[in-house]
């Protein structure tokens, strides 16, 4: 059943421009900006665990924005008609109370015990080009991935889409669905048999295995290997691909797929999605990522040259104490990151949170701890200095492997989405002027 309820603690930021209330006259006196206060919808699809991670999309082309979790889609924009568009049969049990227990789904909230789905990742793309949305889902850690075909026009009356396998073995447990060869078209990067590499799909034969092309030698990669990039570090137009113990760089031609070449580098040890982002704008890509999937921390890594040589040093967000973060805000387990201009003022913020029940309710730091998700609000002095400001945006879903921010709903604003052992939730992103006084009221304070 869709609940909704506002988020229990006001986000923040400023939006310069249209939103601005502006005063002109002849003599050119400043400008007046208006504070612009931040917060949260959550609304809630489903308390089911059947994915961990969830997509916007179009699934049934009406021009609004559909959430796709586990075998389901929802009808947007309100999210309340669910349809199944692959085997929902499945149900799990569990004992409360000395009771046995039936629910539909794998084990989660709902059961209380720790269960893992074949459902990690979800993403949509037309792939074959007929107008419709597909759906791909990267799989458990070591197995398939696949694309479930759109059937057009009787979309909601089908349950039954035509499955493409996509990639026989997908490894990692951070892949990402980017452009990394430049055609224009999204790739599966991941690693696969302990190489890193990518494949991508044959426009002109979408059922076809994608094409496999390694970018490293064989790594020996674990199938469970944390931390994973795509980004142009070096600044030459090409997108690289980035992982905790470096970053590999793409070379001029792809012609008979060369070896990339490595810069060894230290990020932690396997966080989540990576990024290289230009944090502290003088002009050089930096590095963002967690420190540790089951662990604590979340850094950037200021890129800096010395000759021709890239390096990077860290700065720390925040870690395991309270007193690590300049505002006191500590939580662990950062396996899903995503980074988006949140609150329209031209900066990437960080999009993260607590994934819950990653090994289950006994495992990992602090399991039973609030399962949060929040937004860090980057801003930059004009000496180049860096802050993160941290705003909480709901203290009871958490992320899964994935959290994805979009503008589902056309307002320019963007949305955030998560699918995982807690259930399916919607964070729709709401913004309202208000006074200077209240705007410095709900704003998160420095540690003394």
């Amino acid at each position: 059943m869709i609940s909704r309820r506002a988020s229990h603690w006001l986000s923040l930021g400023t939006l310069l421009g249209a939103l601005s209330a502006c005063t002109s006259t002849p003599s050119h006196s400043a400008k007046t900006v208006t504070p612009i206060l931040h917060t949260f919808e959550k609304i809630t699809l489903s308390h089911e665990f059947w994915s961990e991670g969830a997509c916007f999309a179009d699934i049934n082309h009406d021009g609004k924005m559909d959430v796709v979790s586990g075998p389901f889609w929802y009808e947007g924009p309100s999210f309340t008609v669910r349809h199944a568009y692959s085997d929902a049969s499945r149900t799990s049990k569990s004992h409360k109370n000395g009771k046995e227990v039936t629910f539909p789904g794998f084990k989660g909230k709902l059961g209380d015990e720790n269960e893992y789905s074949a459902n990690f990742f979800a993403y949509s793309h037309d792939f074959n080009g007929d107008g419709w949305a597909d759906i791909l889902i990267l799989g458990f850690p070591g197995e398939n991935s696949w694309w479930f075909e759109n059937p057009g026009r009787d979309v909601a009356a089908n349950n039954n889409w035509k499955r493409h396998v996509a990639l026989e073995v997908t490894d990692d447990e951070s892949p990402r669905f980017a452009d990394i060869n430049g055609d224009g078209r999204p790739d599966i990067v991941c690693a696969s048999r302990g190489s890193f590499g990518y494949a991508e799909y044959d426009p002109k034969n979408p059922t076809a295995l994608f094409k496999w092309h390694a970018v490293t030698p064989n790594l020996n990669l674990h199938k469970f290997t944390h931390g994973l990039g795509v980004g142009d570090v070096d600044g030459d137009g090409r997108m690289d691909l980035l992982e905790k113990d470096g970053w590999w760089q793409q070379p001029k031609s792809l012609a008979g797929d060369p070896v990339w070449v490595r810069h060894a580098w230290t990020f932690g040890t396997g966080g989540a999605q990576m990024y290289a982002y230009d944090v502290n704008r003088d002009g050089l890509n930096d590095v963002i990522t967690s420190q540790a999937a089951h662990g604590y921390g979340l850094s950037w890594y200021e890129q800096y040259r010395e000759g021709t040589e890239i390096k990077f040093r860290e700065h720390s967000i925040m870690n395991k104490e309270a007193t690590e973060n300049r505002y006191g805000v500590h939580f662990s387990q950062l396996h899903a990151i995503d980074l988006v201009d949140m609150d329209g003022d031209g900066l990437k913020d960080i999009v993260t949170g607590k994934r819950f029940w990653a090994h289950g309710p006994a495992g990992d730091p602090e399991p039973n701890a609030a399962p949060v998700v929040y937004w860090f609000q980057l801003k930059v002095g004009p000496d180049h200095s860096v802050d993160f400001i941290p705003h909480l945006v709901d203290d009871n879903s958490g992320t899964g492997t994935e959290i994805m921010a979009q503008d589902y709903n056309g307002d320019g604003r963007p949305d955030l989405l998560v699918g995982n052992k807690h259930g399916v939730y919607v964070f729709r992103h709401q913004a309202k002027p208000v006074t200077a006084a209240e705007y410095e009221a709900a704003q998160p304070k420095p540690l003394k």
